[in-house]
């Protein structure tokens, strides 16, 4: 279950409370009996680096993206004959 800050307007009274999401927002400050709101934090999670894809957890066996087809090899060079003298 989240847990919540309110902070009262009237007595500045702050407190976190754990509440369930289908519990109903607090209205009124258990100190002073005032005005509360509710105060916003920033999120918990966050998500850095270049980026996250399907294939990111799956194994290489496993992956349905097939992997670019190679390059044809070059044959060697063979040099020209020698001319006749």
């Amino acid at each position: 279950m989240p847990t919540y800050a309110y902070a009262c307007k009237d007595c500045s009274h702050a407190f976190d409370i754990v509440q369930s999401f289908a519990d109903s927002t607090l209205t009124s400050c258990p100190e002073c009996q005032g005005t509360l709101r509710k105060k916003f934090n920033s999120v918990g999670v966050v998500f850095k680096g270049s980026g996250f894809y399907r294939t990111d957890s799956r194994d290489a066996k496993g992956s349905t993206v097939s992997a670019a087809p190679a390059a044809a090899p070059t044959p060697p060079a063979v040099p020209a004959p020698a001319a006749a003298s």
